[in-house]
């Protein structure tokens, strides 16, 4: 039995880009939460809820590697 997920033909994949409008740091929560429809600022609670519940360092080492990973988004 073979199982296949595709995507269907006008379907379009979204990129991730930091974001320059929703910025309080470096974009990072901003950008996540524009990608995938989701209110910033939910991002921003969820992700400080997982840094006083994970330990503070792994979260802000994880943050800031996905500051350098994200590209920035274009001035188009």
């Amino acid at each position: 039995m073979r199982i296949s997920f595709r995507a269907s033909g006008n379907a379009k994949m979204k990129k991730l880009y930091l974001s320059k409008k929703n910025k309080k740091i470096f974009g990072v929560c901003g950008s996540i939460g524009e990608t995938y429809d989701i209110d910033p600022t939910m991002v921003r609670l969820i992700t400080i809820f997982l840094c006083l519940s994970t330990g503070i360092i792994p979260l802000l080492v994880t943050y800031f590697i996905a500051w350098i990973i994200i590209p920035k988004a274009s001035r188009v």
